[in-house]
């Protein structure tokens, strides 16, 4: 079964058609609560401490439909981690539903113009889930994160975890996500370590909730809840404290 999975993995107009017939009926479901995108940017800490501006970029990983209170989103969870010592203005450009090609043609400007300390990317899961091949993709991304590493004194990327996961994904579609975003998570890997950029790990045991685990997802069954959200916020902290390293960022 595994094998199939991969022969599948590498057949884009197959997977395209299961993942788009199965994306549908995901999508259909009156059912199921649905939310929208929210703004996590802020200013957090004391006015004295030294500043650090964050520039976050991605998809709805960042813009966190369903979170309550906005506080337990990874993105505001990590800026609340670092304003014990720094002054800490998080801004967020992401929008949900964006593909890799999203945020390299509408967010990077952006996030340029606006300037910052260090930048961070959460993209990936929809072009996994909407079969983006994995050449183009991974082409994407680098043209992507060129600019940023040349950009920003700190870079750091997410990478993208068992889509399998999902409780909203049909049954006959979980095995293709699942191989399909290990997939993209290597791929957001190669490029990460050419321009050596730190990248969270997104597999192994310790993602085991979101499998066992209902309170991880929110109320649509498929964007993750603030109990998923703080397991992102475990991932993103030392993320960002070995981009801060390896920037020798001083404020």
């Amino acid at each position: 079964m595994a094998n199939t999975f991969w022969r599948m993995a590498k057949r884009p107009l197959a997977v395209g058609g299961v993942l788009t017939a199965q994306m549908v009926q995901t999508i259909q479901r009156p059912d199921l609560e649905s939310f929208t995108d929210q703004d996590p940017s802020g200013v957090f800490g004391d006015a004295a401490s030294p500043p650090l501006r964050m520039i976050v970029l991605g998809d709805s990983t960042v813009t966190a439909p369903g979170v309550e209170p906005l506080d337990a989103c990874w993105a505001r969870r990590t800026a609340l981690f670092f304003s014990d010592r720094y002054r800490v203005e998080l801004i967020s450009v992401a929008v949900g539903g964006s593909k890799i090609a999203n945020v390299r043609d509408e967010q990077i400007h952006r996030a340029i113009v606006t300037g910052g300390d260090i930048a961070i990317v959460c993209v990936g899961g929809n072009d996994a889930l909407r079969a983006t091949p994995i050449s183009r993709f991974e082409t994407a991304y680098d043209d992507m994160l060129r600019p940023l590493v040349a950009a920003f004194p700190a870079v750091a990327v997410c990478g993208v975890g068992d889509l399998g996961t999902i409780p909203r994904l049909p049954a006959m579609a979980r095995g293709v996500a699942r191989v399909r975003a290990r997939a993209v998570d290597h791929a957001i890997g190669r490029v990460a370590d050419h321009y050596d950029v730190p990248k969270t790990r997104a597999w192994g045991p310790e993602f085991e909730p979101f499998e066992t685990d209902p309170a991880i997802w929110a109320g649509d069954l498929f964007h993750a809840s603030a109990e998923g959200h703080a397991m992102y916020a475990d991932a993103a902290i030392p993320l960002v404290e070995e981009a801060l390293r390896r920037s020798n960022f001083s404020p």
